[in-house]
């Protein structure tokens, strides 16, 4: 279980630098956006993230 979240971890690591690498510009507004909501918005699509995260991981395995 150990090596399939470290696993896990390392594959969003990948995802992440290839927005960087692939999109800088877009990214960097992307996060513009991002600041300037609210901190209530900001937890709610981090609770439907979570949400989304353990269906998808409960249909795949």
């Amino acid at each position: 279980m150990a090596g399939d979240l470290a696993a896990a971890l390392c594959l969003v690591l990948v995802l992440e630098g290839l927005l960087l690498f692939a999109l800088p510009d877009g990214w960097k507004r992307m996060a513009e956006q991002v600041r300037q909501l609210d901190s209530r918005t900001l937890r709610m699509i981090g609770a439907g993230m979570i949400g989304a995260g353990l269906i998808l991981l409960k249909i795949l395995r």
